[in-house]
């Protein structure tokens, strides 16, 4: 893989989902299928996503081989009321994701291709190497933009 590639990548997705975040008006923020997040939901899982994302990427840089990387239980903070996944403002998900992603690429800049291989191991899923992040955190604001185009059309 290579690093100035994958970085621009990352900041890509980055950018396709700040577009989307940023371009959802407030009559749409809460629209949704039936069964399905809305909007302003997305948002935030996004910015709570991230900042999982911001720390665990530090912490397989930074500490010892085989680190725990903690999982979370996402659907369980999207029904905490107190979390504001239901009608929390937006602007600071959006704020958090940005600086987030931002502070993550920095660092994405940094690495050489050695650095790739570097594991922790994952509390829900096992070895979790930092390749394993990059993709992924690539590919989730994508896959969580395209959910919010979808949702704020009620097809989610």
């Amino acid at each position: 893989m290579d690093i100035r590639e994958a970085a621009a990548a990352y900041e890509s997705a980055t950018q396709y989902f700040l577009n989307l975040a940023r371009g959802v008006t407030p009559e749409l923020l809460d629209v949704h299928h039936e069964n399905g997040w809305s909007a302003r939901q997305v948002i935030h899982h996004m910015a709570d996503s991230e900042a999982q994302s911001y720390a665990r990427l530090r912490r397989l840089v930074a500490e010892p081989e085989g680190s725990v990387i903690q999982g979370y239980d996402e659907g369980a903070w999207a029904e905490c009321d107190k979390l504001g996944y239901k009608d929390g403002p937006v602007e600071n998900s959006i704020a958090v994701f940005a600086a987030v992603r931002a502070g993550s690429l920095d660092v994405i800049k940094r690495l050489e291709e050695a650095d790739l291989a570097k594991s922790g191991e994952h509390s829900e899923s096992g070895k979790f190497t930092i390749e394993k992040w990059l993709v992924g955190y690539t590919k989730h604001p994508v896959d969580h933009g395209d959910q919010l185009v979808r949702a704020t059309k009620g097809q989610e």
